[in-house]
């Protein structure tokens, strides 16, 4: 979404608060003589702030300065990404329910985000703990090898969780991936 710049003979302030293309700062010049410097270093007179009093403008290339802007907004949008997205299970999550949560799973890490996987123990679910990590060790069969977990599986109150990631790829992630399930299943023997 580009944001609206008024420049050159469209600015309509009397006075501006001129800014070169350094940064440094000019002074505050009338609207004629800003268009003047601003011609005679053959760039633009831009309108960057015109809430302000009196309202800034600046001498520099607009389509540079365009340029610059979207760099900005794109950066700030790659850094949004990769949130952390919560999905809910439950210890006895049907079959298909659990399909539908991990295809949602698998598109949200095909978007860079981390995906959080809860089971949700409800009552006298807390005496069965391993039915909750045999949901999840399910989840990260049906998952596959582009997976890898970021954090354990632990228990966070009620609440089982853990954290996974898009996998980038090789045999570590598959060994650290296999030798986290072989835990899984001694810890669930031994609790037994």
């Amino acid at each position: 979404m580009s944001k609206f710049y008024r420049l050159n003979q469209y600015i309509q302030a009397s006075k501006l608060r001129v800014i070169d293309s350094e940064g440094k700062q000019i002074g505050i010049l009338t609207r004629l003589e800003s268009l003047e410097k601003a011609k005679q270093a053959q760039l633009d007179l831009v309108e960057i702030g015109p809430q302000a009093d009196p309202p800034v403008a600046k001498i520099i290339d607009f389509q540079k300065f365009k340029y610059e802007e979207s760099k900005k907004e794109r950066g700030a949008k790659r850094s949004s990404e990769g949130s952390l997205k919560e999905l809910w299970l439950s210890p006895r999550i049907a079959e298909h329910d659990l399909k539908v949560r991990l295809d949602r799973a698998n598109e949200f890490l095909k978007e860079g985000h981390k995906v959080k996987l809860t089971v949700k123990f409800k009552g006298r679910e807390m005496t069965h703990p391993e039915l909750g990590h045999e949901v999840l060790k399910q989840a990260l069969i049906s998952l596959g090898e582009h997976v890898s977990v970021e954090r354990e599986s632990r228990f966070e109150g009620r609440n089982l969780s853990v954290i996974l990631v898009k996998s980038k790829g090789g045999k570590k992630d598959e060994q650290t991936k296999n030798q986290q399930i072989s835990a899984k299943e001694g810890q669930d023997n031994s609790q037994r």
